[in-house]
């Protein structure tokens, strides 16, 4: 063996090295950005303050897997002379990464939105609010086997959930829209919408990662 071709071989296994450990960090930001959604799920209909409270903390460390994700797949990209594939997965991992920020964005302002509902009784379309978050948790943890397993065919099935998601955005929607029975206050009710429309992009984005898996196995969007 040459010492040229020594030194690509090298190369080319501290590249791989690198992926790897940039793919484990997608996969920890992925786990940090599902444990936020539960908690705001946990502050919204089981009123946990304490849940509430630790969102901000959380969301800080999600953007800085974030901000170093980023910037180690630009290094990859730059510094390493990445071939198709690899630059495939690389974007991949870089659109991907922001749709887990967003997700995780979503849910601390989910909590904000859980502490100034604590005040006023629970409304009636909670339980049909609450099963639409649990649609879209779902969507999201199946977006992250999908991405753990490299699994192209649970990327697909996501958007059938989305479907769920969206059917369930439109009857609330409806339903807190035309509400007549308001007597003093409407702050719950515009919190709501709020809530739902942050569940509805939240299943958004998830799709979104479950569609940049197929991507990455396929080649095809």
């Amino acid at each position: 063996m040459s010492l040229s071709s020594a030194s690509s071989n090298s190369e080319r296994v501290h590249f791989e090295r690198s992926l790897r450990r940039l793919e484990q960090d997608v996969l920890r930001m992925g786990a940090l950005v599902e444990n936020s959604f539960r908690l705001s799920h946990q502050a919204l209909f089981s009123q946990n303050l304490e849940a509430a409270q630790s969102l901000p903390l959380l969301d800080k460390q999600i953007d800085r897997y974030y901000r170093q994700i980023e910037l180690d797949c630009a290094t990859l990209m730059t510094l390493e002379a990445p071939v198709a594939q690899d630059l495939r997965l690389l974007s991949a991992f870089m659109q991907l990464v922001r749709d887990l920020e967003r997700i995780g964005d979503y849910a601390e302002d989910l909590a904000e939105i859980a502490i100034k509902l604590l005040p006023y009784p629970p409304h009636g379309c909670l339980p049909q609010i609450e099963v639409m978050s649990h649609h879209a948790q779902a969507m999201l943890a199946t977006s992250l086997v999908a991405l753990a397993d490299l699994d192209a065919n649970a990327g697909r099935s996501i958007k059938e959930l989305d479907d769920k998601v969206d059917t369930a955005y439109d009857t609330l929607y409806h339903t807190l829209a035309h509400q007549q029975d308001i007597k003093g206050i409407v702050e719950p009710i515009l919190l709501l919408a709020l809530v739902i429309r942050h569940l509805e992009r939240m299943a958004d984005h998830a799709t979104n990662i479950g569609q940049r898996v197929t991507y990455i196995v396929t080649g095809h969007r």
